[in-house]
């Protein structure tokens, strides 16, 4: 029996979210819980789709509610539900490389895949804004080889919170201007290079390892990790 990750209690909040189990014309459609199921353990384990235990159902059916469900913006809106019960006393910044699988290396249009070169080979990275646990707020994709900065005025704009949490690859002029228009004070280490170093708490920085914990369970996820052709990383 396949490993099973949603209690009902999760179920419970999740299952409004979901599109309707009957389709068009009156037809019955696979029942929804048993999809996500598949899904998840899809992602978990980094099987390619046609390896899906057959107590989950045709794989074919699995893969096409995916892709439907991506396409409708149905994970975003379960994103969206999330956001309301986060904790942004603080919001914390980073970014993590996720190296690319064999074939989705040799696939063409990089960027179009957010795919980009590098000195470890193809590799794609998130962007990732997380709440005071380590939940994520949103994210961005980028070629691997994309600065962390460059990501960061995007992700900070619409949110408010008391401290807004980076390592070194932040300290910059804009990336401070953009937690400063949150309202909150930037708890950044200075970079080596900066001639003028910004004062910071540096007992308060400690706790960023939220955002480090948060990626370490994202990366457990094995088809995000190793950046499987179809693991739904779109990007940003």
């Amino acid at each position: 029996m396949p490993r099973r990750f949603l209690t009902d209690a999760m179920w419970a909040k999740l299952e409004p979210l979901l599109p309707p189990e009957r389709g068009g014309m009156g037809r019955s459609r696979h029942p929804n819980r048993p999809m996500v199921e598949a899904i998840l353990w899809r992602h978990r384990t980094g099987a390619p789709w046609r390896d899906l235990p057959e107590e989950f159902g045709p794989w074919t059916s699995v893969y096409t509610r995916f892709e439907a469900w991506t396409k409708r913006g149905v994970w975003q809106r379960i994103l969206e539900f999330l956001r309301k019960e986060a904790d942004l006393e603080w919001v914390m910044l980073d970014g993590t490389i996720l190296r690319a699988h064999q074939p989705s290396a040799g696939k063409r249009g990089l960027w179009n895949q957010a795919l980009g070169r590098s000195r470890g080979g193809c590799s794609t990275k998130i962007h990732l804004i997380c709440d005071a646990h380590g939940n994520p707020l949103d994210f961005l994709v980028t070629p691997g080889q994309a600065h962390e900065s460059r990501s960061a005025e995007g992700l900070l704009c619409g949110w408010q919170a008391e401290y807004g949490f980076g390592d070194r690859a932040y300290d910059g002029n804009p990336v401070r201007k953009a937690i400063e228009a949150m309202g909150a004070t930037a708890v950044i280490p200075p970079h080596p290079r900066r001639k003028n170093p910004a004062a910071w708490d540096s007992h308060l920085y400690k706790a960023r390892h939220a955002i480090e914990h948060g990626f370490a369970k994202l990366k457990q996820f094995r088809a995000l990790a190793d950046r499987v052709p179809g693991s739904g990383v779109r990007a940003g």
